[in-house]
């Protein structure tokens, strides 16, 4: 598993809680176990639960007009998926998919509603996730038509890294390791492109690839070519 219980990502709900609110949401719902492959949620479905992801990691795809499947994002331990459905009962918008074992807890709709009216804290920092998930679906439109593929793929890599990433000696390291045709997804690059781009970022020093991990050797310099402002 890349996360344990206490080692939540900074940015992800479990993370950014405080430890009383936090143990009050783990307790909501029936702890769930999911196989690698299996469908957690499926896009358009009338389902409202949420799910509370606590290990293993996921990915979220949606079909398109030509209905092809695109990959849209990865969740890890400590983020919620499905929870725009539980909130407003909307039908699921995309699809999720577990990329190993997983464990996860199910929260129905009128537990959770609970205790957003009677924790705003969890409200609040709920709301400002989905905030982000927003914002960072905008700006990788605005990537696609802005930025060369190389580039796209070093800031892909940034925000894998600051969002999900743990140190690990001098590097952070990602637990959630996509495939080349899944970086290239998330790109809107072609694998070949990918492939020739994490070539080169390997060979000049700025990350490491290995079994199911990534591992961000130089952050900075990898900021540089992602034409991003440093994090530190």
């Amino acid at each position: 598993m890349p996360y344990s219980a206490v080692e939540w990502p900074a940015r992800s709900l479990l993370g950014v809680l405080s430890p009383p609110a936090r143990q009050e949401l783990l307790t909501l719902g029936a702890p769930k176990r999911v196989e690698a492959g299996e469908v957690l949620l499926s896009e358009g479905a009338h389902d409202r639960h949420m799910l509370l992801l606590l290990s293993g990691f996921a990915k979220v795809t949606a079909r398109v007009e030509n209905g092809e499947t695109s990959l849209l994002a990865v969740r890890v331990g400590g983020d919620t998926v499905g929870e725009m459905a539980a909130m407003d009962g909307s039908p699921r918008s995309a699809t999720v998919t577990a990329c190993g074992p997983m464990t996860a807890r199910v929260v129905q709709p009128g537990p959770l509603h609970d205790l957003l009216m009677r924790r705003p804290e969890v409200a609040v920092a709920l709301t400002r996730i989905v905030a982000d998930r927003l914002r960072w679906a905008n700006r990788r439109r605005l990537d696609f038509r802005g930025y060369p593929a190389k580039v796209r793929l070093a800031r892909l890599l940034v925000e894998l890294a600051t969002a999900y990433g743990r140190p690990a000696g001098d590097g952070l390291v990602v637990g959630c390791r996509l495939s080349q045709p899944e970086l290239a997804a998330l790109t809107g690059a072609a694998e070949t492109t990918v492939h020739k781009g994490l070539r080169e970022l390997r060979r000049d020093g700025l990350l490491e690839t290995g079994y199911r991990t990534t591992t961000i050797r130089d952050l900075p310099r990898l900021e540089q070519v992602a034409d991003l402002t440093p994090t530190r």
